[in-house]
């Protein structure tokens, strides 16, 4: 069993005595993910570190879904990354979701992880990791805090962008009291939180809604499946992705999960390598966050993932046995 800790004074005594800093987003990055990176970078560039945020795909760049995230001037893919006193990953809830820029946090002497995933492995020599926090970006304006930087307009947007879009726009059951009362601190900070919701969540490409479009047509109700509660998912291979980024998929599944005659949502999503990935959602009752984790996967108890194999029948029969013990 994870012991879920956190260690705040040391977190800030390693950065006070850290120059230089590298912070990682896991790959594929969502908003809370690269917001909580670049906030936090953001903050520490203040301090006059020397601040590269990173994240473990080999040529990255901030994706387009992305661009409306401050700090971006921060981002250094990691082949072009140099040395620094200390490594931190943000919302990353197991190693291998560092990518190539694993080695770089195991190697290093000074490292904290932050992450708010119930199913963090404990990995890192520092944790900040708590699993009833909303959002990784939570626990990043509370390290931001505690550094005594002021909270400016540009860093409470990249707080918001994780804090928005990991509480599902504040209705998922991860919102608390503490969440909107961040929410609001984040308002008197003087962000536009109108603009940022519309790059966020309504501003898609048009090959994004065809590729949205063609996913929801394929889309199966097993209402028998989870004992009776209902499943609904569909996939998206490689040649029907319309080019678009294993990113743009994820919001498939906020428009399946509104089907009524289903308690859990699911989407299989094939990446690049031909590899199929699962995400899974669910309303009220089960907890996907442990079916993911029988799976090979991990997150939340409404929301998971998990990497599979090449084979998708395969993946959907696994699934569906799993929902059934589960």
């Amino acid at each position: 069993m994870i012991e879920f800790d956190q260690d705040w004074s040391g977190a800030v005594d390693l950065i006070t005595q850290a120059q230089s800093v590298l912070l990682i987003a896991h790959v594929s990055p969502d908003a809370d993910a690269l917001g909580s990176a670049l906030a936090i970078g953001l903050a520490l560039e203040s301090l006059g570190k020397k601040v590269q945020v990173s994240v473990g795909e080999p040529g990255f760049t901030v994706p387009e879904s992305l661009q409306v995230l401050p700090g971006k001037q921060l981002v250094v893919a990691p082949e072009d990354l140099t040395p620094v006193d200390l490594v931190i990953s943000c919302d990353t809830s197991s190693h291998e979701r560092l990518g190539v820029l694993e080695d770089t946090l195991v190697a290093a002497e000074h490292s904290i992880a932050i992450d708010h995933h119930p199913s963090f492995t404990g990995f890192g020599k520092l944790h900040l990791v708590d699993p009833d926090a909303a959002a990784t970006a939570e626990l990043a304006l509370e390290l931001i805090d505690l550094l005594k930087v002021d909270l400016t307009p540009e860093i409470a947007s990249a707080i918001y962008a994780g804090l928005a879009t990991d509480t599902g726009s504040f209705r998922y059951n991860s919102t608390t009291a503490y969440t909107l009362q961040i929410a609001s601190r984040l308002f008197e900070a003087g962000i536009d939180h109108a603009g940022l919701s519309l790059e966020l969540f309504d501003n898609e490409s048009f090959a994004a809604i065809q590729m949205l479009g063609d996913a929801i047509s394929r889309a199966v109700l097993s209402p028998e499946a989870v004992s009776g509660k209902g499943l609904v998912y569909t996939s998206i291979a490689l040649d029907q992705r319309y080019g678009l980024t294993e990113l743009a998929m994820e919001r498939v599944i906020d428009v399946l999960r509104r089907t009524a005659e289903a308690e859990v949502s699911a989407i299989f999503k094939q990446g690049d390598d031909g590899i199929w990935k699962g995400s899974l959602r669910s309303k009220t009752s089960v907890d996907v966050g442990a079916v993911a984790s029988e799976l090979g996967g991990g997150g939340h108890g409404h929301a998971a993932g998990y990497t599979g194999h090449a084979d998708l029948p395969l993946m959907i029969s696994e699934l569906q046995a799993a929902l059934a013990k589960a």
